[in-house]
């Protein structure tokens, strides 16, 4: 998350985390990909670093199996207050040489999001007997897609219909091999790179999967189960006093959003959406982009922001933030990824 936005929300966020709270249809989720000193800054997390962010977790909020959090919100039943997940992705080896023993000393659970096609073929991702022994400390596995590729890449000359059924095959591929090795039986579906498009969460829907993202946001009944946000916590955002803002969040109510598709043109649009709650008040709410504070119209119960430039190519997000007004020290967030391939119609990593 931008530091513009934490140098306003933590000069007046206060330090009031209890296992107390009102918000019962409320989660977070996070997300780490390496703990380790010795792997990529950006997806990386100190093993130093990553105990503090856990014995803060074990100490403040209830840590609770992903599948719990999914299965309670989808079937809108009530959580424990200040409910957090906690996931990985790519199943690198590190996870279970350093992060694996800070989890299991704290008793908290957590779930890796693997690529089967890569698992005993390559030395820095976990073996399946390493996922066994994690598993019985309360680690679970889930999808990363059979290979760690860029979901929406197509092959030269494929039309929607043959680029779709491609990548569903290599999903249920997954699951099987999951399936075979793990006994995995929920159906969770983690995007590589975070990358996703209305036509493959519809399908990935229609074959009962809850698909996983990787912007920012806390999650609640009302959320797109078909691409659940998640907040990163590793890198640039893994210092913990900022990262305290997140993991204290509420999911923002918003309906009507447009464009629906995290896949634009580039070219300049307005972003709209409607903030449904009596627990906002609009002229609080405050969205960012790339650092800078975005201008907003208001009207009503609607909010928009215009893009008079094109996106930049990658990934790119809009957050949205505003005070609770009941819980004044917590804050209600929404996001909204957007996805530009090059011009040669390439996914950057």
């Amino acid at each position: 998350m931008d530091r513009i936005i934490f140098s306003v929300l933590i000069c007046t966020w206060l330090l009031i985390v209890s296992n107390k709270t009102q918000a019962a249809d409320n989660a977070v989720i996070l997300l780490y990909h390496h703990v380790s000193d010795a792997t990529p800054a950006s997806t990386s997390v100190s093993p130093e670093t990553f105990q503090q962010h856990m014995s803060y977790l074990a100490e403040h909020y209830n840590v609770l199996p992903l599948k719990d959090v999914v299965v309670a919100l989808k079937n809108k039943q009530s959580l424990p207050d200040n409910a957090v997940a906690i996931t990985f992705d790519d199943g690198f080896k590190n996870i279970y040489q350093n992060g694996h023993p800070i989890l299991a000393k704290l008793h908290l659970p957590y779930t890796v999001f693997i690529n089967p096609d890569l698992v005993n073929k390559v030395n820095y991702h976990l073996s399946w007997d390493d996922m066994k022994n994690m598993a019985k400390q309360g680690a679970s596995f889930a999808n990363h897609n059979l290979r760690h590729e860029h979901l929406l890449t197509r092959l030269p000359d494929e039309n929607d219909e043959a680029w779709l059924v491609r990548r569903i095959t290599d999903i249920q591929q997954a699951e099987t091999l999951l399936e075979d090795n793990l006994d995995v039986k929920d159906k969770f579906l983690a995007y590589p790179y975070g990358e996703f498009s209305p036509a493959l969460q519809a399908r990935i829907t229609e074959l009962g999967y809850v698909g996983f993202a990787q912007y920012s946001g806390a999650i609640a009944s009302f959320s797109d189960f078909s691409a659940l946000p998640r907040f990163p916590a590793a890198g640039i955002y893994a210092n913990l006093d900022r990262l305290k803002v997140k993991i204290a969040s509420l999911a923002l109510p918003v309906s009507e959003v447009t464009p629906v598709s995290p896949l634009v043109d580039g070219n300049a649009f307005t972003f709209q959406f409607k903030v449904q709650s009596d627990d906002i008040n609009n002229r609080q709410l405050s969205c960012y982009f790339q650092g800078s504070s975005q201008p907003i119209t208001r009207k009503s119960e609607y909010v928009s922001v215009s893009f008079a430039k094109k996106l930049p190519v990658g990934r790119s997000r809009i957050n949205c933030t505003a005070p609770s007004i009941s819980q004044p020290s917590r804050y209600y967030w929404y996001s909204k990824p957007w996805f530009i391939p090059t011009s040669e119609g390439k996914w950057l990593d």
